[in-house]
């Protein structure tokens, strides 16, 4: 909760604008903006250091450029905001952020925070973005809805469940993408593949065999709650 501030009875006496400080850099001319673009591009006359940061300034302006059109017009990423509003959790703008990630992920949920993270210059296009926005945002309304303990595997197995099911996380196009193809069964496979790959990540589980056991203990029961989806996105 943000805290309220009084403005101080003090008050301060402008600068003239005689003594006003100049800018320490003026602003560039349109060429001048050109041609340190195309220096970071290229590579030449700056550092790698430099480079890295202006790609990672120009990905996360692009990832938040896309979170807010999602956030206005994507219909599932809408319907996910107003549910969890609905379950008591109104979620700040800000806790939806753009970040640097490493290449394995595209999102994440801090939940000590209630944090959704979307890892920025890892998406391949506006759906992936849309799916992996509403799979962290499952994780955010079973916190809020259900007070799940992340260190107890059973409860981290079902939100994984319910995040791939009901996400589009394991859309048959996207498996196709990850090199899973399957006639039958495919969704059920991949609900239950990353669900374990996920639990198998947390630090209160030994191994992969406690993994499987956490999501094969609680699946039916997780796989067929559609909440706060009527079915299957």
């Amino acid at each position: 909760m943000a805290s309220s501030s009084s403005s101080s009875s003090s008050s301060v006496e402008a600068p003239s604008s005689s003594s006003s400080p100049q800018p320490a850099h003026p602003p560039q001319s349109a060429f001048e903006r050109w041609r340190r673009k195309a220096m970071l591009v290229t590579g030449l006359g700056v550092t790698e250091e430099e480079r890295l940061r202006d790609l990672q300034e120009t990905h996360i302006g692009w990832c938040e450029k896309d979170k807010e059109f999602m956030l206005n017009y994507s219909p599932p990423v809408v319907f996910m905001m107003k549910q969890l509003k609905l379950a008591g959790c109104d979620v700040p703008r800000q806790n939806i952020l753009c970040a640097p990630c490493d290449r394995t992920r595209s999102g994440g949920f801090e939940n000590k925070r209630g944090v959704v993270v979307l890892c920025a210059g890892n998406f391949f296009s506006q759906k992936h973005m849309e799916n992996t926005l509403v799979h962290e945002m499952m994780h955010m309304f079973d916190q809020c809805r259900f007070k799940v303990d992340w260190s107890n595997l059973r409860h981290h197995a079902c939100s994984e469940i319910r995040a791939n099911n009901l996400s589009g996380d394991c859309r048959y196009t996207r498996e196709l993408r990850r090199g899973f193809f399957a006639f039958s069964k495919q969704h059920q496979a991949c609900v239950r593949r990353r669900a374990i790959e996920s639990v198998k990540a947390n630090p209160a589980c030994p191994n992969e065999a406690a993994a499987e056991k956490a999501v094969n203990e609680v699946w039916d029961s997780c796989f067929n709650d559609t909440r706060p989806f009527d079915e299957i996105y």
